[in-house]
């Protein structure tokens, strides 16, 4: 669903601030921060001079050491999600309610992740954390991508099978990834629900209700890239229950359904019968506009799949697999992957990522509902970039991260999921989170906003990102080729000129 004017994302905004999704608890918000803001900081400080040492993971305190506390209320805003703020360690309540209440000053949001084994001691260690959420009105956030591998777990019954009766796997999507027959899945599906729905018993026996879950539920189930179509076309099961198998987007569209009914069946649906207003979703998975313009480390283009070519880069046809899956918000992926470094012949490094990453993010704004929050994975550091050194891919500036940063926030992003590896913690924590900070000063726009521009210039230029409150738009404006000049917006209708105004946001009044 498109929303092209101002009214309908009006409309949708309104309707998702009365439903509380995300606005949760946006009073008992307020009033905690202001409590932490008064009451933390020197018992705090105090404890950590005398002791020298805390309860919870080392990364954990890296991020409250990085993060400084906010100078601007998040109010009922959703939370900054960290990857280092993931599963804090065993602590007792004080202690869990102590490192909520700090995050909380900073505007994170931990998560705490259940695992399939060792369920009585994973409960143990989340429960402590919920309940201190619970306690001080903070979202509680949960990790269930262990609960879903895997349907293809090497069991020989999910295999492919030809002609002859052999058994056989696809294995184009890496090392210890047997991908088989997307039709043998029910004998998986009801021991991977049985694992979620355990978990959300013993949260709703508790009396804690889940905010927030998202699950990273990638190289697993019917996936149409790589060299699966080539599989399945070998497969006897396959070619009886796909129609026009041999065109391939026939067989996306198959397998793209079965892998929603999947997610829907063993993880949206127990989660949200008991929790209705859990935010429910999973990486990247998102409504888009039809294409995907990004591949993830483990995808490569097959001759015969469908695109859409600009310069090197070939854009890849892609089913809408979001509603099928029941989920209530969107998670697309807004990453420099080195590969798309050699798309473009831009003079200017800094707009190859930008481009492609402000693509990417501007797909999934403009085609998601204004009810339906949009938490974007992000990241600062190159992927891959010994794999494609060909290219000689120029790093992206930190000044300019912060820029797209700034416009995925003006274009619809609701928050932000931070991944990266352990040796990048603190660079991407800091940037990420100043930016994040800062953005909150515009809370109410934030808010309540319309996003009213979704170009990325096709050559590098004038970037322009606002959102609109009544007669009020905020904007930020960004130059890539040095422009002087005003340039034009179009708001509902009317146009505004708006002049360079660098590494900051202003906001305009509609005449």
């Amino acid at each position: 669903m498109r929303f092209t004017s101002v009214s309908s994302r009006t409309t949708g905004r309104e309707a998702t601030r009365k439903s509380g999704r995300p606005y949760f608890k946006a009073a008992v918000f307020c009033v905690i921060a202001g409590l932490a803001a008064k009451t933390m900081p020197a018992d705090w400080e105090k404890s950590r001079d005398s002791a020298k040492t805390y309860p919870w993971s080392e990364r954990m305190q890296l991020v409250l050491d990085t993060a400084k506390p906010l100078d601007y209320p998040r109010g009922g805003r959703l939370p900054l999600y960290l990857w280092p703020a993931m599963d804090p360690g065993d602590l007792s309540a004080a202690d869990a309610e102590r490192l909520v209440m700090e995050s909380e000053r900073r505007g994170v949001g931990i998560v705490c992740s259940w695992t399939p084994g060792e369920r009585e001691a994973c409960l143990k260690r989340s429960l402590a954390i919920a309940r201190a959420q619970k306690k001080l009105g903070t979202p509680v956030n949960i990790d269930a991508t262990r609960l879903l591998y895997s349907f293809f777990d090497g069991d020989i019954r999910t295999a492919h099978v030809d002609a002859s009766g052999n058994a056989f796997f696809d294995e184009s999507f890496g090392k210890g990834h047997k991908m088989g027959c997307p039709f043998t899945l029910d004998l998986k599906k009801d021991g991977i629900r049985e694992r979620v729905e355990w978990y959300v018993s013993a949260y709703k026996k508790e009396g804690i209700d889940v905010d927030f879950i998202w699950a990273d539920w990638e190289i697993d189930g019917p996936i149409e890239f790589n060299r699966a179509h080539e599989a399945s076309k070998k497969c006897v099961r396959c070619r009886e229950k796909i129609p026009g198998i041999d065109n391939f987007l026939a067989f996306q569209k198959s397998l793209r359904d079965i892998r929603s009914d999947l997610q829907r069946y063993c993880y949206a649906s127990p989660v949200l019968e008991a929790f209705p207003r859990a935010l429910v979703g999973n990486y990247a998975v998102y409504p888009h506009d039809g294409y995907r313009y990004w591949y993830d480390y483990f995808e490569e283009y097959e001759e015969g799949q469908p695109f859409i070519a600009e310069q090197n880069a070939k854009y890849r046809l892609w089913h809408n697999d979001f509603p099928g899956t029941g989920y209530t918000f969107a998670m697309p992926v807004v990453y420099p992957w080195a590969r798309l470094f050699g798309w473009y012949d831009f003079d200017i490094p800094d707009y190859r990522w930008f481009y492609n990453m402000l693509r990417v993010a501007s797909n999934a704004a403009k085609n998601t509902p204004a009810c339906v929050p949009i938490i974007s994975f992000v990241h600062w550091h190159m992927i891959d970039a010994e794999k494609y050194k060909a290219s000689a891919p120029v790093p992206f500036s930190e000044k300019m991260y912060r820029e797209l940063l700034w416009h995925m926030l003006l274009r619809g992003t609701d928050a932000f999921y931070m991944w990266c590896g352990a040796a990048e913690y603190a660079d991407e924590v800091r940037i990420l989170h100043e930016v994040w900070a800062a953005a909150q000063k515009y809370g109410e726009f934030l808010d309540k906003g319309v996003p009213v521009a979704f170009d990325a210039p096709k050559r590098p230029g004038t970037v322009v990102s606002a959102l609109r409150l009544g007669n009020r738009v905020l904007v930020r404006r960004t130059d890539f080729a040095g422009g002087k000049d005003a340039v034009t917006l179009n708001v509902g209708g009317k146009t505004m000129d708006i002049p360079p105004i660098p590494e900051t946001c202003r906001v305009y009044v509609v005449r």
